[in-house]
Order: structure tokens, then sequence, then C-alpha cells
């Protein structure tokens, strides 16, 4: 979570010098061409027959989705009003377990995810003008990651993780070359956007290599606590890199997600 948070600060820098479209599309092919790599080096094909199974074409929409929506949103808005928006991304993935894995989930976790999800309420003080347009594009970003995260565990177990991260960062390119196609303006980077280009793609592959075996071997229910440290994380960088000022409503708020992100954890390892 670290690391993501990280990777969108360099996104959001990286947009005053190169068009969005453009930063995800190199992105993309450079964690790709990374992971591939990697998975040739330890005698992987990769092109699998599993990457045309259901699971992984729908794991590849979801990522294309949530990629695209979220890196929207990251560079039109505040970082850490984005941050809070995805944290209502566990009890999307928590119920998707218990549906989909019949992962058993306790009535006093899903009142701790609960009162995390009014946490992100207490942030985003829904009214009048609570859910902008943009809001609404963040949503979408955070539908696409919970769908992705299920979908990852649902990949056959001949995939490694070398494979799906290839094939991540490939629909990563893919979504920044849709943004491109429709925005236009691609350009030649200057010296300060290849550094930030090179800086957002290693902690972009770490993290995402990271969030992969995590997801494959935990219990979805035990390492999704841990997305709520995001939150966190993205609001010391808005404040100390982007001069953001979360007001009290966003602190208090950001208390709740955390205290009861702790709190599921421990009564995960109770159980």
């Amino acid at each position: 979570m670290a690391g993501f948070a990280v990777e969108d600060m360099f996104l959001k820098a990286v947009t005053a010098h190169i068009p969005l479209g453009q930063a995800l599309l190199i992105f993309g092919l450079t964690g790709a061409a990374f992971f591939g790599i990697r998975a040739k080096s330890a005698g992987e094909t990769l092109l699998h027959p599993a990457l045309l199974s259901r699971p992984l074409l729908i794991r590849s929409s979801f990522e294309v989705a949530g990629r695209l929506f979220y890196s929207l949103a990251v560079a039109l808005t505040p970082l850490s009003t984005a941050a809070a928006i995805l944290q209502a991304t566990p009890l999307v993935v928590v119920a998707g377990a218990a549906l989909l894995f019949g992962e058993k989930v306790g009535w006093r976790r899903w009142t701790a995810i609960s009162v995390g999800f009014a946490g992100v309420l207490l942030i985003l003080q829904p009214g009048v003008e609570g859910f902008t347009l943009l809001s609404l594009v963040t949503v979408a970003g955070m539908l696409g990651f919970a769908g992705r995260d299920l979908a990852t565990r649902a990949a056959p177990p001949a995939l490694s993780n070398r494979q799906l991260g290839t094939i991540g960062m490939a629909m990563l390119a893919l979504a920044g070359a849709i943004i491109l196609a429709v925005t236009g303006g691609a350009r030649m980077p200057d010296p300060t956007a290849l550094a930030l280009l090179a800086a957002m793609t290693a902690f972009g592959i770490f993290a995402y290599n990271a969030l992969t075996i995590a997801m494959r071997t935990g219990e979805v229910s035990v390492v999704t606590p841990f997305r709520y440290t995001r939150l966190v994380f993205a609001m010391i960088l808005g404040i100390l890199v982007f001069h953001e000022r979360p007001d009290a409503l966003t602190l208090a708020g950001s208390a709740l997600i955390v205290a009861s992100g702790l709190y599921t954890l421990s009564r995960s390892r109770r159980a």
C-alpha cells in the first residue's frame, strides 16, 4: 500500500510534464517487459493457454477499468480525496470473497468494516455537492480494483505471479493507450519526466508484485484491512508534496478507517 501511494504521487507529478495516457502507456509497457523478462528467465511461457481462461479475461477487464478511472482521479483530484474513496474497496472485496469463495466473515468483522466505510463517508461528506462527476470516476476505479483482486484470487494456479504481473501491466498500457487515443497530445519526455516515470515504474512494480502475492496466498478478509493504510500514506504525501490540507472531518474519518482495519485484522487472527 505504501508503494502504491508513492506510485500515485509520482503519477500525479509527471502529468505536469506529459499527458496522463502517455505516462500510463510507458509505465505499463516497462512493467510488462520487467515481469516478462522475469517469467522467461524462470522458463515460463508468456502466452500460456490459461491467459484466455474466464477468470483471467474478467481480471484483465477489471484491471483496465480500475487503472483507467483511478488514474484519472489521481491526476484530476486531490491525492488524499482519491485515496479516501478507494478505501471502499475492502467492503466490495470482503463481500465478494464471502459470496464467491465461501470465506467465513463473522459479524464482528462485518461491523468493523462497516465502521471503516462510515469513516470514508465522513471524509467524503456527501451532500448536495458531495458526489461530483470526478467522485464517480474514482468510485468506478475502486470497483475495477475490487473486481481485479477477486479475479486474482480465482486465477488458475498454473499461472505464476510473474505471468500475472506481465498481463496486468499490459492491461495498464492498454488503459493508457485508450486515454491517449481520446486526449492526444503525446510529446517527448524531458529529463524531469523521465526521472518521475522511472520512480513511478519502480514503486509500481514493487507494489503490484506484493499485492499479487498477498491476494493469491493470504485469506482475502485478512489481507484486505491493510488497504486502509494506503489512505494514511496518501494523506501524508498529499500534505508534504502537494500542500493539501485535509480538514478535521477528513482526519477523523481516517482515524476511524485505520482503527476498524486494525480491529478487523485482530479478529481475523483469532479466527
